[in-house]
């Protein structure tokens, strides 16, 4: 989580930082500020996933700072003040906590934005399986072949590799075909349910893989249908990837 901490009094900066430090050593501090103007230009170009805030700050209050930006962050108000609770809970501060910081109190609070935080974040699965149903893919492309330009349907190509800054098209029937496209703007618009990228210069389609040999340093071999001028590899670190995806069980 990426931590920001709105508080113009240096004790109480280092107060923070040390709970912060001592009871959640995987928390990045993002920022540390002392004013509302400081704090309203920082978020306007960066992001905070909690937000402690001192009331009184060098310029004013920190609740003037929710009618100058909009701030989805959780946000735990420190204060040794006590009559400055109710306008808290008007800009939904998730707790309100009195100096000198109590840690036990303090990482309760804390524990209390992480719970709230995973009950609405999505997992970066889900959201690519949700992306992926509902995303609408390529279904042909356009390539030329000395003076003329033909249309390519997705389910007649092969593969697609990358060669001295050409990008070639290989179809089912052997024909190598030029596209303007690049082979990272192709692999975008390819359903990631049929193509994979075997390395950083090739993309095939599933049916057009032949067969698949071990090999040196944990890689695999890809054996491609018509076969490919040149080896390919898939490298140790995709090779998991790979195998799921060959499954039907993953996504590239």
């Amino acid at each position: 989580m990426r931590i920001l901490i709105l508080e113009d009094e240096i004790p109480a900066q280092l107060q923070i930082k040390k709970l912060i430090e001592k009871n959640f050593p995987e928390f990045e501090i993002a920022g540390t500020l002392n004013s509302v103007i400081s704090a309203s230009k920082w978020l306007s170009h960066n992001s905070a996933d909690l937000i402690f805030m001192d009331v009184e700050l060098s310029d004013g209050v920190c609740f003037e700072l929710f009618n100058l930006i909009e701030i989805s962050s959780c946000v735990i108000i420190t204060t040794a003040y006590e009559n400055y609770a109710i306008e808290a809970f008007r800009v939904n501060s998730i707790d309100y906590l009195l100096k000198p910081l109590d840690e036990r109190t303090f990482v309760k609070s804390v524990e209390r934005c992480i719970k709230m935080r995973e009950s609405y974040i999505i997992p970066k699965d889900v959201i690519s399986k949700i992306s992926n149903s509902s995303k609408v893919y390529k279904q042909r492309f356009t390539v030329k072949l000395g003076t003329q330009i033909y249309i390519v349907n997705i389910t007649d190509i092969a593969y697609i590799y990358s060669e001295n800054k050409s990008t070639v098209i290989v179809t089912k029937d052997s024909k190598k075909l030029l596209t303007d496209f690049s082979l990272d703007s192709i692999e975008e618009q390819l359903n990631p349910n049929l193509f994979f990228k075997l390395s950083r210069s090739c993309i095939a389609e599933i049916n057009s893989i032949e067969h698949i040999t071990r090999h040196f340093n944990s890689r695999l071999k890809v054996h491609l249908n018509p076969p490919h001028s040149e080896d390919i590899y898939v490298s140790r670190v995709k090779v998991s990837q790979f195998l799921e995806w060959l499954e039907g069980s993953g996504n590239n």
